[in-house]
């Protein structure tokens, strides 16, 4: 099995699935393989038939069982210096360097690599196959994912998001509000910028404004918290606007994020990040021109993964793999989906986060190993 876990994986990394495009060819791939283990597959699509995510069912139709989850994207390349081609699978020593090596193709290749192992074992509870799109930015296939599956006439017990943990479980993580704020100015000659509303100034002011908020939030940690750091976080992206030195800004945007903690509600932060550029900033912008506009948008909002529901997952895993840990995460992953509709939810999985997203990724043979016995493990399980 190990030896097929890496051809696929070879497969996966050779396909360019940066978040956002269309998943025809990757997807393409994945049916095609668990129909030739003669699964029926089901695809679920966005709105517009480009991208779409992969379910499938193996054993008794019924209540009960596991979901193996896991993402098709992966993050883009530009602006990273990679020593080898990151699309293209290659290996050096025991370490296999390819985006989306360890986040988290090597997890899907594992999963695709065990379908025979569980083709053949006397599973008495189903194992589901549910593999999402553009989970990078913001889980965007997992509402399709949820809603196809509340079609179902039956319902898992538990749901493992194999994620790069090291194998070991975690039971939390903190959401993600991906925002993106659109300002227009007026531009005037920088000779008189008391003429001008400066687009950029009003970023500068609105970011200052966040990081005010961040450094309030920080004062107060959560005491006793597993999390690091032990309170909610911004991060400001990505800005770019204007059009010379010698103009006020037209235009600014900034992309930026909020990760609240679990049970945290984001919306009262958000709105008074809102309140500031409307009650505070906007005035003054439209006291010279009229056109000015602020807009704080939310982009998507990615719920936390609530630790308070993953304990049935959590005992599933231990038993399978012997660790009895309990962790928390400050990254997110599309678990949060999945306990807010109340599955009981972990992420585990083979290799680690430290190297996903960075230049050179790569997962080690160990790890994939890891990751094919963790399936074999599984399989057992639910034929007992």
């Amino acid at each position: 099995m190990l030896e097929n876990a890496v051809s696929i994986l070879e497969r996966l990394v050779g396909i360019n699935s940066v978040s956002g495009q269309p998943t025809h060819q990757i997807v393409g791939y994945i049916k095609d393989y668990l129909e030739s283990h003669g699964l029926e597959v089901s695809l679920s699509y966005d709105a517009d038939k480009e991208r779409a995510n992969v379910f499938a069912t193996i054993g008794p139709q019924i209540d009960g069982g596991v979901v193996l989850n896991g993402h098709t994207d992966v993050v883009p390349v530009e602006g990273q210096t990679w020593a080898t081609d990151p699309f293209t699978l290659t290996r050096k020593g025991d370490r296999f360097y390819g985006r989306g090596s360890v986040d988290m193709k090597g997890f899907l290749a594992c999963v695709m690599a065990a379908v025979p192992t569980f083709k053949a074992a006397n599973l008495t509870r189903p194992i589901h196959i549910a593999f999402t799109y553009d989970e990078e930015i913001g889980g965007l296939g997992m509402p399709v994912l949820l809603e196809q599956m509340s079609g179902n006439a039956y319902r898992p017990d538990v749901v493992i998001v194999g994620e790069p943990t090291e194998m070991n479980i975690v039971t939390g993580h903190k959401g993600g509000d991906e925002m993106r704020t659109e300002i227009i100015g007026h531009e005037a000659h920088s000779c008189d910028p008391t003429r001008g509303a400066s687009a950029v100034s009003a970023a500068v002011r609105l970011i200052t404004k966040i990081e005010e908020i961040g450094a309030r939030i920080a004062a107060k940690p959560i005491a006793g918290s597993p999390f690091h750091p032990p309170y909610a976080t911004f991060n400001i992206g990505i800005i770019e606007g204007g059009a010379a030195r010698n103009a006020t800004a037209g235009w600014c945007n900034f992309d930026w994020e909020f990760r609240p903690m679990p049970g945290e509600d984001p919306a009262p932060v958000i709105q008074e990040i809102r309140d500031y550029a409307a009650q505070v900033l906007l005035p003054e912008m439209k006291a010279i021109n009229e056109k000015t506009e602020i807009n704080v948008i939310t982009e998507v909002s990615v719920p936390a993964l609530d630790d308070r529901i993953a304990e049935r997952a959590a005992n599933f895993v231990a038993e399978v793999t012997g660790r009895n840990s309990r962790g928390v995460v400050s990254f997110g992953t599309d678990a949060g989906y999945f306990s807010d509709e109340n599955y009981s939810t972990v992420v585990c999985g083979p290799g680690t986060i430290m190297r996903a997203h960075a230049p050179d990724e790569y997962i080690e043979l160990a790890e994939i190993a890891q990751g094919v016995d963790f399936m074999e493990k599984i399989a057992r399980k639910l034929s007992q």
